[in-house]
């Protein structure tokens, strides 16, 4: 059969279903259900499907995640950002669907709806202590809106989350070296997790993770309180 023909029979044109046989695109599962069937592959393609699905997170951050999903407690710092974990899906999509180079329309959603998922973390049993502190330059981006502020006052009301603001004049040198978070997990192993546009690192070097604690240590005992940051926000 013809790439024409095949392209035809699932809606799609000769060169989309080139770059598919080719590796340029994935596959998609209307792809894989109409060539199963027009071959008569008795489910071997469409099974395929299951193996085919994008990675949820950029490859590197995929080692956090895993460790995210096990933590026990969470200390956060971001400078520029809201951390992810706070992110409404509106502000998700501002920052993911703006990036350059872009990113495909699968890939945006994916990764929003990914983001999402992650906040199931604030219902776990047993509780995540969860600690963030946030810049005030964060808070002042231009796609942070009324909605983002009052999800963030919110979950800062769960007894397991506190949010702290580093108002400008409150700043730190420490603070203006970059996000960090340390994760430790149910097994009391401690990480150190840092990222960068196109770098991240994870490590569990007792010394990284050691200094890297001190840093947060400081920049959490200059920032507001949590009843002070909630005001702030407010």
């Amino acid at each position: 059969m013809t790439r024409e023909e095949l392209g035809a029979a699932a809606n799609y044109s000769s060169a989309t279903v080139k770059s598919m046989e080719q590796g340029v695109r994935m596959p998609t599962p209307r792809l894989l259900d109409t060539a199963d069937a027009l071959f008569s592959a008795n489910g071997k393609l469409s099974a395929a499907k299951e193996y085919l699905k994008r990675e949820k997170f950029p490859a590197r951050a995929q080692d956090f995640m895993l460790q995210e999903q096990e933590a026990m407690s969470l200390w956060w710092y971001e400078v520029a950002l809201i951390p992810g974990l706070l992110q409404t899906e509106a502000y998700a999509r501002a920052l993911i669907g703006n990036r350059y180079p872009p990113l495909d329309e699968e890939t945006v959603e994916g990764r929003i709806a990914a983001r999402v998922e992650r906040q199931a973390i604030f219902a776990k049993k047993p509780p995540v202590a969860l600690s963030f502190v946030v810049y005030e330059a964060a808070l002042r981006s231009p796609q942070v809106d009324q909605e983002q502020k009052l999800h963030i006052l919110e979950l800062g009301m769960r007894t397991n989350v506190s949010v702290q603001v580093l108002p400008f004049d409150r700043a730190i040198p420490s603070g203006f070296l970059g996000p960090m978070i340390l994760v430790e997990t149910r097994d009391h192993e401690r990480f150190a997790f840092t990222e960068a546009p196109s770098v991240s690192q994870l490590t569990s070097d007792a010394n990284v993770v050691s200094l890297y604690s001190e840093r947060l240590s400081m920049i959490r005992a200059v920032a507001l309180s949590p009843a002070e940051s909630a005001r702030f926000l407010e």
